[in-house]
């Protein structure tokens, strides 16, 4: 069976991203249904997959991590409606036996991702 995981870069600092909250969703048409919600380790990852074994199928999903939260708490000075608060992003999972790892590397102004294994 596949599975599904991240983790998370401060590429402002060089280092993962701990202590952030993750919420995994599943789109069912323009609905989200909220599957899961973990917190990064200190190595800026889950301690466990976000989907995996029965519960990883095929559809959208939509991972939010909560970014200004962990800068905040960083030390790192935001405006009271930061530029990036949540990171959002979606995405599609076709094959249920393969390993879908969706990495985010994250600064206070920008975010990038890809599928990573």
């Amino acid at each position: 069976m596949g599975k599904l995981t991240t983790h998370v870069l401060d590429t402002a600092k060089g280092k993962p991203g701990a202590e952030i909250e993750v919420s995994l969703f599943r789109l069912d048409g323009n609905t989200l249904q909220h599957v899961i919600t973990m917190t990064t380790n200190h190595d800026g990852r889950t301690n466990e997959p976000l989907l995996e074994e029965t519960d990883f199928q095929r559809g959208k999903y939509q991972l939010q991590f909560n970014t200004a939260e962990y800068f905040i708490k960083s030390g790192v000075a935001l405006s009271d409606i930061p530029f990036l608060d949540d990171v959002v992003i979606r995405f599609g999972i076709d094959d249920e036996k393969a390993h879908y790892h969706v990495p985010l590397l994250v600064s206070p102004y920008s975010f990038s991702t890809y599928r990573g294994s």
